[in-house]
């Protein structure tokens, strides 16, 4: 079983466009709305192929009780966790080759009692769970530490944690020692404090992070696939995304396939490749299921060049 935790979960709407004009008139060609944040996208994946998973959040406000329609609609075992403020909306516009202009909001206040009971909350559902997954932002009113708090009771509890966040949520959990970050490589640079412009440039930062306390790192890198750090080595890997359609949520498919390959070696890093590029060949926020997936288009070596470049379009 794999719990996922989403503290600012969100209804994503996508709008495909012609094109994206600052200050004019957009029209859209399509729309669709899918249940959003990290988390969520995460065990959405993992429930369309099969993975055992259990989504933790909160939910407030009609926007909420829509997001919790389309999970339960969807199969997927939900921990909601009631809560005052209104769950937030997210824009996303999407071009035709795929580009992604995302506005998203800050989310609902959540105050102390709010805290605690979802503390509580997913404590109780990662009771004898392999991994807990701690994804996304943190809403305005939760301290900075939440992800480190929780990380430090789960793994004491012998489940290992994942941690896909930013800023301060992510430099806490790192001083527990979480088993896999997976940060992007904008996260990895807000991180390191620098610009990543070469894959060794990716491959320090990630190292930096390990040497924080993460036992290992999964860095995607979008148009550049992903780098994985880990006490075994270093491994690149690479997929083609024949017809991309959206970019949103595609990390998370690829954090997903990974955790459900074993979240160690190629094997996984293939995983979470293919999962990937799945879900941005998808619209919207859709994640793949096992009929998406092109594991030929898949590959994955030791990294030999690190001075490769990364591509300036991510």
């Amino acid at each position: 079983m794999i719990v996922t935790v989403t503290l600012n979960p969100s209804l994503d709407r996508t709008i495909e466009v012609g094109g994206v004009v600052r200050g004019a008139l957009v029209r859209g060609t399509s729309t669709r709305v899918d249940a959003g944040g990290k988390g969520v996208n995460v065990a959405r994946a993992l429930t369309a192929n099969g993975v055992p998973a259990r989504a933790v959040l909160p939910l407030g406000g009609p926007d909420g009780e829509r997001l919790l329609d389309l999970l339960t609609s969807a199969g997927l075992d939900v921990v909601a966790v009631p809560v005052r403020s209104a769950t937030r909306s997210n824009v996303s516009l999407v071009e035709p080759d795929g580009t992604t202009t995302k506005v998203n909001e800050p989310g609902g206040r959540l105050d102390r009692d709010d805290v605690e009971a979802l503390v509580a909350s997913v404590l109780a559902a990662a009771t004898g769970a392999d991994w807990a997954v701690l994804c996304g932002s943190l809403p305005p009113g939760v301290p900075h530490d939440v992800y480190a708090r929780l990380c430090r009771a789960l793994q004491a509890a012998g489940t290992s944690v994942a941690v896909d966040s930013s800023g301060l949520a992510l430099t806490a959990a790192l001083d527990v020692g979480p088993a896999l970050v997976k940060p992007n490589r904008e996260e990895l640079a807000e991180t390191a404090g620098r610009p990543l412009l070469t894959l060794g440039d990716v491959l320090t930062a990630a190292e930096e992070l390990r040497a924080r306390g993460a036992g290992s790192v999964l860095a995607s890198l979008g148009a550049d696939g992903a780098l994985l750090v880990e006490r075994a080595g270093v491994l690149r890997g690479r997929s083609t995304v024949l017809a991309p359609r959206s970019s949103v949520g595609a990390g998370d498919a690829m954090l997903a396939g990974f955790l459900s390959a074993g979240a160690a070696g190629a094997p996984a890093l293939a995983t979470a490749l293919a999962w990937g590029a799945a879900a941005a060949g998808l619209p919207g926020s859709r994640m793949p299921t096992t009929s998406d997936l092109r594991p030929d288009d898949v590959t994955t070596s030791p990294l030999l060049d690190r001075t490769t470049p990364l591509s300036t379009s991510h």
